[in-house]
């Protein structure tokens, strides 16, 4: 006899938790998602396409797809793996795309976005597989339950009276203008596993041939959440299940369609600085500037109300303004209204990688836990600068050049405490070396919707500017 081997798409063993013995699956005994893993696998290395299969995991029990497949895969938020998918279908057109989708995944969270995906008519096969119940998480009740199936959270079994009917969603996708192909098969016999087979490899053709969106509904068995075994849960899909979510095709429109083909358009960015009102005074702005590194990653952090955030989109708004590459991220929640809030700001003459500042070489410490917390991640030739009229005690143990600045009496002094983030502002600035103050001045102006703010703080960003000079020269 033939030994069996596994398809080419397959990794050898499940490494998710690795130990002596190599495990094969963490599905549970008798589950479908096996079989139909192993259809999808067979196809795709039949088909030769391994090296062009991109795959959206759910969330849900195919969360751990990319430890079986050795092909492209995304593990996609919870039902967004249509929106996921899009993206990726459009901007890798010779990629077979496949959104590998569960019940409650599709059905439930992701309802919206698999409509949607569907009445585009994306390039993409969509595998849903239905096992009636949310099984990853304990069996509840899900949107394809059926009438009088009884889960953790429908004890008495699914009314419909409360809970409405099953939802059949390869019913609703056919009625959709733009999928080519809707059908539902089931993984219960042998028959229906090669009619299985059959699908899911016409499913990858149309993706081959870029002839637009494919669905395909999988009944499969969970015995563990059903209390069955594994072949009384065959025969409750056969004998049950297909009662009301029948088998067959609900459309079949391919031969008549044509390859969709979606073009990329690719942005002006003379046009994106137009918007942005970045001109040519903007590109000298950016040949003046002298960065003390390669790119500047400021931490501004603070009590919930001194305007932190604020400060960080003022140095954002100012280096964008320069023609820098800039990005700018808040944190917010329940650091806000008394707690520590801080934004990250980066900003470098080449793309940026992330807009995540774990580490800052510049951080504008307006209160005493920022410093403490935020201090001792600068390195040595970084800048700190704290607001000394808040901050008592300096950690010890900071390695980076460190300036005190009393920015509350200051702008208390300036005749505004509310202008203490523009003294830092014109501090940074000026301390860093980073912006000079003509340019600052001027974003300033371009800043404050009005020109009472404007001349409330020009002051304070002056008088920050004019220290700054003061502690360099000291």
């Amino acid at each position: 006899m033939p030994v069996y081997e596994k398809p080419s798409t397959f990794f050898p063993t499940f490494e998710r938790k690795p130990g002596p013995v190599p495990e094969t699956t963490h599905y549970c005994p008798g589950c479908g998602h096996g079989v139909v893993h192993k259809l999808l696998a067979e196809a795709i290395s039949d088909m030769d396409i391994q090296d062009r299969v991109i795959m959206m995991a759910p969330v849900g029990c195919a969360v751990f797809l990319y430890y079986y497949f050795d092909v492209a895969a995304i593990s996609a938020p919870h039902g967004r793996a249509p929106a996921l998918a899009t993206g990726i279908s459009r901007v890798e057109p010779e990629s077979v795309v496949i959104s590998y989708q569960g019940d409650g995944d599709l059905a439930a969270i992701g309802t919206n976005n698999a409509l949607h995906a569907a009445n585009r008519g994306e390039n993409l096969l969509v595998l849903f597989v239905n096992n009636n119940i949310y099984g990853m998480t304990g069996g509840q009740l899900a949107p394809t339950t059926l009438l009088g199936q009884r889960t953790v959270t429908s004890p008495d079994g699914r009314d419909e009276m409360n809970d409405g009917p099953p939802l059949r969603m390869a019913e609703l996708i056919a009625t959709l203008d733009a999928p080519v192909l809707v059908a539902r098969t089931s993984v219960s016999s042998p028959k229906n596993v090669r009619k299985t087979r059959e699908l899911i490899r016409r499913g990858l053709q149309i993706q081959v041939d870029k002839k637009g969106y494919t669905f395909i509904e999988i009944l499969s068995q969970c015995p563990t959440n059903w209390h069955m075994s594994a072949p009384e849960s065959c025969e409750w899909i056969d004998e049950e299940v297909t009662q009301h979510f029948p088998l067959g095709t609900f459309k079949d429109i391919v031969e008549n369609s044509t390859p969709k083909i979606r073009t990329l358009g690719h942005p002006e960015f003379s046009k994106i600085a137009e918007v942005l009102g970045l001109s040519d005074e903007g590109e000298n702005a950016k040949r003046q500037v002298m960065l003390p590194f390669e790119s500047i990653r400021l931490k501004c952090a603070g009590f919930g109300g001194q305007g932190v955030l604020s400060l960080g989109l003022m140095v954002a708004h100012a280096a964008m303004k320069s023609g820098m590459e800039v990005t700018w991220l808040p944190s917010y929640g329940p650091e806000m209204r008394g707690g520590v809030a801080n934004c990250s700001v980066v900003f470098s003459r080449s793309p940026i990688g992330t807009p995540v500042v774990d580490e800052p070489n510049v951080l504008m410490a307006m209160n005493r836990p920022s410093l403490e917390k935020f201090g001792p991640l600068v390195p040595e030739d970084g800048y700190i600068v704290y607001n000394s009229s808040l901050v008592d005690t300096v950690p010890e143990g900071l390695r980076a050049r460190t300036y005190a600045l009393p920015a509350t009496e200051i702008a208390r002094g300036l005749g505004n405490i509310k202008t203490a983030n523009t003294v830092a502002l014109g501090f940074l600035a000026g301390i860093a070396e980073v912006l000079p103050l003509e340019i600052m001045e001027a974003d300033l102006k371009a800043y404050f919707a009005s020109d009472a703010l404007f001349e409330m703080n020009i002051p304070s960003l002056r008088k920050g500017w004019e220290l700054a000079q003061t502690a360099q020269g000291e």
